[in-house]
């Protein structure tokens, strides 16, 4: 049996259900790399006031003229102390961020006036032509009181960390993170480098799997490592279950068609067949004690591929499909999408590496997967689906 990628990933989806939301602040929210479970809204306008975007002088007039100084605004001096009535005809010496007398037109930088400086209260300077408005900065004109900050869904990044803290805004609904229980291993696998024989290998995708998940915002409750025997595998993922309440189990092969796949005989209830892409075909989701198993192939790219696919974005953050054009020509494979992995570089996208699923080290350099439709025949130039990892 098999599915199309999207199929595939609305049932991984469907098993999954929807997630559970927390509330963090937002230095914690935006250092897991956390979404937005809701709207956030305005408290207040921003900025709070009228105020100056440059040390200059504050003027009631846009006309050039000869005007008298006045007492010095600093930022975070009421200028109404000093000005009740408003600036009237008097050229204000402010700094930047300061708060405006009522009656201000716009800020003339220091240095376009005569002289080029600062003068004190009482003399007389020489001020240049000026338009209504500039460098003012108007009360509301970043955001209004009520108007949406930022959606659900947002990821809560440095930036909004900064707004969220000048509307003291303290705490954030976020979507909770995933927490997974990983199943790596297989006869041939060692559970440590120092221990590969000459008919085995060292166990790359328990790593690799832990940090693609820290990658993602995904939290490894548990790693589980197992032989070949389906009861024992069994059993151990049963009692992490039982001790770590995970929202999903992510194993790594031992579900096609082979003598010993330990993945499918331990769990045989749900689907296993071929999702109708290169690499990652054979997949599988079934369940154990109630917890979704999401079983991704075993050969490293094809695990790397799949928990891209269809793990990340539905358990933790993924970064949002992009279109950009090909460096060079492609040739798609009949009946299969492909995922190339590549790197972009000056504003092009260009695979690297082989396609094979056991080609590890000719991908470690790749920034994101190139998809490439079944069939297809592209052309340098052509835009192409980009998948950042």
């Amino acid at each position: 049996m098999s599915r199309t990628p999207e199929a595939h990933f609305d049932a991984v989806a469907a098993a999954l259900g929807a997630r559970g939301h927390e509330t963090l602040s937002p230095l914690e929210a935006a250092s897991r790399g956390a979404v937005l479970a809701a709207d956030v809204t305005a408290v207040r306008e921003q900025p709070a006031f009228d105020n100056s975007q440059m040390d200059g002088y504050a003027v009631g007039s846009t006309q050039a003229r000869t005007a008298r100084v006045g007492a010095t605004i600093a930022a975070g001096d009421d200028p109404a102390t000093a000005y009740p009535e408003g600036l009237g005809n008097t050229a204000v010496p402010i700094m930047t961020g300061a708060k405006l007398p009522e009656g201000t037109h716009a800020v003339i930088p220091v240095e376009r006036c005569e002289p080029a400086e600062f003068l004190a209260e009482g003399e007389t300077v020489r001020l240049p032509a000026t338009e209504d408005g500039v460098f003012v900065r108007r009360a509301g004109s970043d955001i209004a009181a009520g108007d949406v900050l930022a959606r659900a869904g947002a990821q809560v990044t440095p930036a909004l960390v900064g707004a969220l803290a000048s509307q003291g805004i303290d705490k954030v609904n976020v979507v909770r993170a995933g927490r997974i229980v990983i199943v790596t291993g297989g006869a041939e696998v060692a559970h440590a480098p120092q221990q590969a024989g000459t008919a085995t290998i060292p166990d790359a995708n328990g790593p690799m799997l832990r940090a693609l998940a820290a990658r993602h915002g995904i939290e490894v409750a548990a790693h589980v490592r197992t032989s070949d025997e389906p009861d024992v595998l069994r059993e151990k993922v049963r009692a992490a279950i039982a001790e770590h309440q995970p929202d999903a189990v992510v194993t790594s092969g031992g579900i096609s068609h082979g003598k010993f796949e330990v993945v499918r005989l331990a769990f045989p209830e749900g689907w296993y067949g071929h999702v109708s892409q290169q690499p990652g075909g054979p997949q599988g989701l079934s369940a154990c004690d109630g917890v979704p198993v999401i079983g991704l192939p075993g050969n490293p790219i094809s695990t790397l591929v799949s928990f891209r696919l269809y793990v990340a974005p539905l358990l933790g953050h993924a970064p949002a499909m992009l279109r950009a054009p090909l460096a060079c020509a492609v040739a798609g494979i009949e009946g299969r999408e492909q995922f190339l992995r590549g790197r972009v570089e000056e504003g092009v996208v260009r695979p690297i590496g082989g396609a094979s699923s056991h080609l590890l080290a000719q991908g470690a350099a790749a920034q994101c997967l190139i998809r490439v439709p079944a069939g297809a025949e592209l052309a340098a130039g052509e835009l192409v689906s980009v998948y950042p990892l």
